[in-house]
């Protein structure tokens, strides 16, 4: 019986064939079973949705982001372990591991940190567009954080010693922000507006002289599309400096109206002048009428000034409301025989 298996212990490449068929068993069962236990993982992955558990969506996730590469080579170092191989060949695999390893935790840090910022975002309410911008901003930055961390534990893993290098990398960095400032300013100002969220894509905003609706919000400049149909281009930095006016926020907005009537108008029309403007206010769609009072007696007329607010409700109603009201006054008021004054002198003989 013993003569039947000593073909096992015959020496190939330096190793006996047992040790080869073990490091092939080896293999394979470290490439055919973490495959099979991440299928039972994403098979479940839609059940965990439904039950909204956080950490076995968060598990599903990371299975799902398993490299296949990195299953090779994980599966590649155990059944080298099983055999005896040159110093330089153990030295490959050993780069080979570390270097898979810090590629595989490295992808799951980036996916659990998507997780938990859209999380975030999702249960403060924050729009898709929105969300989806902020997320980018604070992505990129973050991704070049996690990669450069795992690239220095790769190294040090590897016998490198990271010290000088870190220094260097200290030093280096210090001479490329003056370098760069501009950009590194614009970029620290996306990062400002992805966590302050002053705005967000689909605002309407007016900084300084500029009005626009917000279409990107990039990693240095923020885009608007101007009222006037072009679109304006914006560092971040210039905008976090500016006085940013968000009309998108806004609940309803404060209209001011100056009504001048001639001199000539009779006690009792200035009596009406109220209930009439407050009746076309409150027959316009979304509006809340606040006052009509005589404010003023000036040069050539008696200056009105009604008060109203607008719901911004979106779809133009703003301008809508406004031009009706607008329209309304004039009606009643020529019903009412009430007259608009206009700039005039009168020269006494």
């Amino acid at each position: 019986m013993q003569k039947q298996f000593e073909f096992i212990e015959q020496i190939v490449l330096g190793n006996s064939l047992r040790d080869w068929l073990l490091a092939i068993a080896a293999f394979g069962a470290t490439f055919l079973v973490l495959p099979f236990i991440r299928g039972l993982i994403r098979a479940r992955q839609q059940r965990w949705r439904d039950i909204r558990n956080p950490a076995l969506e968060l598990l599903a996730l990371l299975a799902a982001r398993g490299n296949r590469l990195v299953l090779l080579s994980v599966a590649l170092y155990f059944a080298e372990k099983l055999l005896t191989l040159p110093a330089r060949v153990d030295r490959v695999f050993d780069v080979v591991i570390v270097v898979g390893i810090a590629v595989q935790f490295a992808i799951w840090a980036i996916t659990a940190l998507r997780f938990l910022i859209e999380r975030h975002y999702a249960r403060g309410g924050v729009d898709d567009a929105g969300a989806r911008a902020s997320v980018g901003v604070l992505m990129f930055i973050a991704q070049i954080i996690i990669w450069a961390v795992f690239v220095l534990l790769a190294l040090s893993n590897l016998g490198v010693n990271i010290t000088a290098l870190v220094a260097g990398m200290g030093v280096g960095g210090i001479a490329i922000a003056l370098a760069v400032q501009t950009i590194l300013g614009d970029l620290f100002g996306s990062m400002s507006i992805a966590l302050d969220k002053p705005f967000v894509e689909g605002d309407s905003l007016r900084i300084d002289d500029i009005e626009g609706t917000v279409e990107h919000i990039g990693i240095k400049s923020t885009r608007l599309r101007s009222v006037t149909g072009e679109q304006i281009i914006l560092s971040n930095a210039d905008v976090l400096k500016s006085r940013v006016r968000n009309m998108g926020r806004m609940p309803e907005k404060r209209v001011v109206m100056r009504l001048r009537l001639d001199f000539d108008t009779s006690p009792e029309h200035l009596a009406q002048v109220h209930t009439l403007v407050e009746k076309v206010v409150a027959a316009a769609e979304g509006t809340r009428f606040i006052s009509c009072l005589l404010v003023e007696i000036g040069e050539y007329a008696l200056e009105f000034e009604a008060v109203y607010f607008i719901a911004n409700k979106g779809d133009r109603l703003i301008p809508r409301t406004t031009d009706a009201v607008n329209r309304g006054v004039v009606a009643q008021f020529a019903a009412a025989g009430i007259r608009f004054a206009y700039p005039t002198r009168r020269q006494v003989e």
